[in-house]
């Protein structure tokens, strides 16, 4: 593994340059990878795993036709590298936990009683094993448990992979049975187009995870979103101005800086009223939300958002409720305003007239 200096701390990641795609082909070409699932991550990691040359199979419950249909349109057929869970499971000697964290508690009994001595099983989260209190998600001592945890959706996993590029993913081995369960781990990271791979453990992966997805990367980031967008409409600003201020700049422009050379390079960058202004309320917002993520941690390590996350997802008509609540996000007006902005944007090739009015947020502005 290469040594890396991330900001003073080194640590050793694997890089695709050293341990390569025909070396990963290798380790796994005895491998029947079953992937169990088809919704969120089951699409990106089966399908670029199938278009890096190895064997790979899908395990979905035909009770959620809608995974199942979106399986056979991207290319999986019924009968030879489609089947439902259990005959899956039975013919992998890898298998992919990638349901969702609230279901595989429910599927564990029928995917226990066909892991043999030498199968691994493999998650792209810690949640299942580290909360195995909660889950009772527990595997036999003669099977490797092994983790790949990709720093992003499913969508944007394939995404890069078809644009050459890849995603970073931890890894990590919760149990070697076979003496081979490292191997076969970095293998898989490689195998689903992992930009580089970096070790933790399922504990540290889990309790990472559940705070950065509830703090900045969603919960914060849409969070003061609202607040600000709020408040500029409070104070007479246009749905096109605030929301412009709000998101639009970040994400069309200041991000990509800082995704480019850093959140310094992005300050260096901008007018010095806005370093000006920026330096000087930035500790304010750490020291305001620092007892918000203080609490937020404490939560995710006694256990207490897991108990929530299976409560709540894991009811037949957990989709449906999600759907309600996620359709008072999409017709808010904020994200209206998004909608509108976002067909505004220049296309290549496309001729736009200018005098035609768009509705911004449900309101018309010229």
């Amino acid at each position: 593994m290469a040594l890396i200096d991330f900001g003073g701390v080194k640590e050793e990641v694997v890089m695709r340059s050293e341990f390569s795609m025909e070396k990963a082909r290798k380790v796994l070409k005895d491998e029947t990878i079953a992937v169990i699932g088809y919704g969120v991550q089951g699409p990106g990691q089966s399908l670029n795993m199938k278009d890096n040359g190895f064997n790979v199979i899908i395990g979905q419950s035909k009770q959620f036709m809608q995974d199942w249909d979106r399986a056979v349109k991207d290319g999986w057929k019924p009968g030879k590298d489609l089947f439902e869970i259990e005959e899956a499971v039975e013919r992998g000697t890898i298998i992919e936990m990638l349901t969702s964290d609230a279901s595989q508690r429910l599927i564990w009994p029928s995917v226990k009683k066909h892991l043999k001595a030498g199968k691994a099983v493999y998650f792209s989260h810690g949640f299942s094993i580290v909360y195995k209190d909660q889950t009772g998600v527990i595997p036999q001592k003669d099977v490797d448990v092994i983790m790949v945890a990709p720093k992003g959706s499913g969508t944007s996993l394939r995404r890069n992979f078809l644009s050459g590029a890849g995603i970073n993913a931890s890894f990590a081995v919760f149990q070697d049975a076979t003496g081979r369960a490292k191997e076969r781990c970095i293998a898989m990271g490689i195998a689903i187009g992992a930009g580089y791979l970096f070790p933790t453990t399922f504990e540290q992966e889990v309790f990472s995870d559940l705070v950065g997805e509830r703090g900045v990367l969603m919960g914060a980031l849409a969070g003061i979103m609202e607040a600000q967008y709020d408040t500029l409409r409070k104070h007479g600003h246009s749905p096109s101005e605030a929301f412009n201020e709000t998101v639009e700049e970040l994400t069309e422009s200041l991000i990509r800086l800082v995704s480019e050379n850093g959140m310094d390079w992005m300050y260096s960058n901008c007018s010095a009223t806005a370093q000006r202004g920026a330096l000087d309320w930035k500790p304010k917002f750490k020291e305001a939300v620092m007892p918000v993520f203080k609490e937020l941690y404490e939560r995710v390590a006694s256990g207490t958002e897991t108990k929530r996350v299976i409560e709540a997802c894991g009811g037949s008509d957990y989709k449906e409720l999600l759907g309600k609540e996620l359709a008072v996000m999409h017709n808010s007006e904020m994200w209206l305003a998004g909608k509108a902005t976002r067909d505004l944007r220049p296309k290549e090739g496309e001729k736009k007239n200018a005098k035609t009015a768009k509705g911004i947020g449900g309101r018309k502005e010229n």
